[in-house]
């Protein structure tokens, strides 16, 4: 009883051990990364669902086991002492919780599963008051891969002959899919991007200066857009952001 109860509370730390993590989110390579992620990890879901069903103070242990998590992601966020290092690892751990921790657990489907999240949220919260992570399965995840992401962007990389996994649209991507999806608005930013870019590229495409047009794009928001994130700038480059949507929706998406 003891073993299995040490078998699930050092598979914890564990879960956030993932091998290119950011490197591997992206189509064509997230499906094969989060199936080995979760067969690495399958065992602690194992020890640690049963250690749930034996347990008399399941509240408590299940506590236990979000506050190893979360303060295993607390010690390596800690340990930089440069405020843009922490931010970026920061950002590191939720990616890493959103994309593999959160769906690997949904996957296993345990009567652990639900409360675990719960408290896994509710821990990671304590640790990190600025966060606003939640948790989405691995099919709600690889569907995004599936849709047309990034329409401006990659319509203007296509221009300059810019590959569709460039560092610039990665950057982006990751971006959105971390950060700016973790904001109380960023749902709702992302949601009116795709209501409105496929129609604001087709009026561009039809113009015969179009090239001119995206590389005003490039410079005015996408490449200071990248440039901030760099500079774990992450709000001013929502502020761009949010901007951009709103100076192409007026001069392309309404008609004049």
């Amino acid at each position: 009883m003891e073993n299995l109860y040490l078998t699930a509370l050092h598979g914890m730390p564990k879960l956030l051990e993932i091998d290119k993590a950011m490197e591997n989110f992206k189509r064509g390579r997230y499906s094969g990364a989060f199936e080995t992620y979760y067969r690495n990890n399958l065992s602690t879901f194992e020890a640690l669902e049963e250690g749930y069903h034996n347990a008399i103070d399941k509240e408590q242990y299940l506590a236990n086991m979000a506050e190893e998590l979360s303060g295993a992601a607390a010690k390596k966020v800690n340990a930089e002492k440069r405020r843009a290092k922490k931010d970026s690892v920061m950002m590191e751990m939720n990616l890493r919780m959103v994309v593999y921790v959160f769906p690997a657990i949904k996957k296993y489907k345990g009567d652990s599963t639900d409360p675990l999240i719960e408290a896994l949220l509710k821990y990671w919260k304590q640790q990190f008051p600025e966060s606003k992570i939640s948790a989405a399965s691995f099919e709600e995840i690889e569907s995004g891969f599936h849709k047309k992401w990034c329409y401006i962007t990659t319509a203007v990389c296509e221009t300059f002959h810019k590959p569709d996994d460039c560092y610039e649209l990665t950057l982006l991507r990751n971006y959105r899919d971390g950060y700016l999806s973790a904001q109380p608005d960023g749902p709702e930013v992302i949601r009116e991007y795709y209501d409105v870019a496929p129609t604001i590229v087709k009026r561009i495409n039809r113009m015969e200066n179009r090239e001119v047009i995206y590389l005003d794009i490039w410079n005015t928001f996408l490449y200071p857009c990248i440039s901030m994130i760099e500079n774990h700038q992450m709000e001013e480059c929502k502020d761009l952001y949010i901007k951009m949507v709103r100076t192409l929706q007026e001069t392309y998406f309404y008609t004049h």
